[in-house]
């Protein structure tokens, strides 16, 4: 017995329902773009044709639903915006798996360049605890350091005068 089209849509969607978090919204409008590319599919199964791209009343889309995505970002996880993992951390290994790089993927979902792609649970442990090591006291220390060796090191152009017998950088032989 053939199933009805609302019947398999019902089943794709749920099953995408049950690897990630959506909203009833979210299922709604999943539940209608499935049922309307089957529609679309079968119309064009019995009339012996071929689809070839989308066609007008039916988005198609490489990219999951996906709401903000800094919601993906949560106090113990972080939800892959690419395939809805659930991780500790997004790490650049992971993100291999999808052909990016962590700036990449940054920049395709929009989240800020500074962001950490860890669960915030995590970025705060971190936190606490480079500063439980000293670590900001220390970077200010040596930027300090770095900048006074910078300004005594020589980096100014000698002064024109005279030489006393010395050659000079751009005297010539």
């Amino acid at each position: 017995m053939e199933k009805k089209l609302l019947e398999l849509a019902v089943e794709i969607v749920g099953a995408q329902a049950s690897m990630s978090k959506m909203t009833a919204e979210d299922i709604e409008q999943a539940l209608v773009r499935v049922y309307n590319a089957l529609h679309t599919m079968r119309l064009a199964e019995d009339q012996g044709r071929c689809i070839l791209r989308a066609e007008p009343g039916f988005q198609a889309s490489d990219e999951p639903v996906a709401a903000d995505p800094l919601s993906s970002i949560q106090e113990d996880k972080v939800t892959c915006m690419e395939c809805k993992a659930e991780l500790r951390q997004l790490t650049a290994n992971h993100l291999r798996i999808h052909h990016l790089t962590p700036r990449e993927y940054k920049k395709k979902w929009g989240f800020p360049l500074k962001q950490p792609l860890s669960a915030k649970m995590l970025t705060k442990l971190r936190s606490r605890s480079a500063k439980k090591r000293g670590l900001p006291e220390n970077l200010r220390i040596y930027l300090d350091r770095k900048r006074e060796n910078k300004a005594t090191s020589g980096h100014e152009l000698p002064t024109s005068g005279p030489t006393h017998g010395k050659r000079s950088f751009h005297s010539s032989f």
